[in-house]
């Protein structure tokens, strides 16, 4: 069985994961988590136009003059048939309790209400290791720094480790000063082993960004993280804001 097929085999369950996400109905400080699976397109114009604006909110200043072409790719990369979307949805404080009180077995994703961020995520092979790419983690200013970029980023790692990927890898801008934070000092990502700095020194200067990953699995970190740095992020380093 090749790697792809393998990968393919693994995938067959994940419509079960999205299916359990969405009974249990995740709500965290007054957020409700709404899922969208592999093969159902984004075809809202305000959800595109949405994920369109709030990336040029929270990512325009860390790309600098580089936005305008990233933001092309960005446009591409949120219609792929292979994007994977959670949404985070803002609820009152009325229909938290209500869901609370709620037996387990009767929680229904049904709460509704504006959208405050999103994770744009895939399963893909990187370097022949079936992994969870995390494209996007977004939320919007207000709600950021209340520890829900966190919690997404745990439910991403659940939904890595009960798919049985390898790995959690993701890109971030080094000018990104408090998302470099966030993910290397908080979360314990480290630089992988193939980001531009590790491949070569020479090449990653020229680069504005690295490649990070948490693996799950032995073959997992002696690919992605062979000969790995665990990198002490400095205290003067801002909040992450996620």
């Amino acid at each position: 069985m090749t790697r792809k097929e393998e990968l393919k085999v693994r995938l067959d369950c994940v419509t079960v994961v999205y299916a359990v996400i969405t009974l249990v109905n995740l709500i965290v400080a007054g957020a409700c988590m709404h899922t969208w699976s592999p093969d159902v397109a984004i075809n809202s114009h305000f959800i595109e136009k949405y994920i369109q604006n709030l990336l040029k909110l929270n990512m325009e200043a860390p790309y600098g003059p580089e936005w305008p072409a990233e933001e092309k790719i960005k446009r591409r990369e949120m219609v792929a048939k292979e994007a994977c979307y959670i949404f985070v949805l803002e609820i009152s404080n009325e229909d938290v309790d209500e869901v609370s009180r709620l037996e387990d077995r009767e929680r229904t994703c049904s709460c509704e209400g504006p959208i405050v961020g999103f994770v744009h995520y895939r399963f893909i092979l990187e370097e022949e290791v079936p992994v969870v790419y995390v494209y996007e983690l977004q939320l919007e200013p207000r709600v950021q720094g209340k520890g829900l970029g966190k919690f997404l980023m745990q439910l991403i790692e659940l939904i890595a480790c009960k798919n049985r990927m390898g790995a959690v890898v993701l890109t971030v801008q080094r000018a990104n000063l408090s998302a470099m934070d966030f993910y290397i000092g908080k979360l314990g990502y480290t630089i992988s082993a193939i980001s531009p700095s590790r491949v070569d020194p020479l090449l990653g200067l020229e680069k504005s960004y690295e490649i990070l990953c948490k693996t799950f699995d032995n073959e997992a970190q002696a690919v992605l993280e062979t000969n790995k740095i665990k990198l002490k992020m400095p205290s003067i380093f801002p909040e992450a804001g996620i």
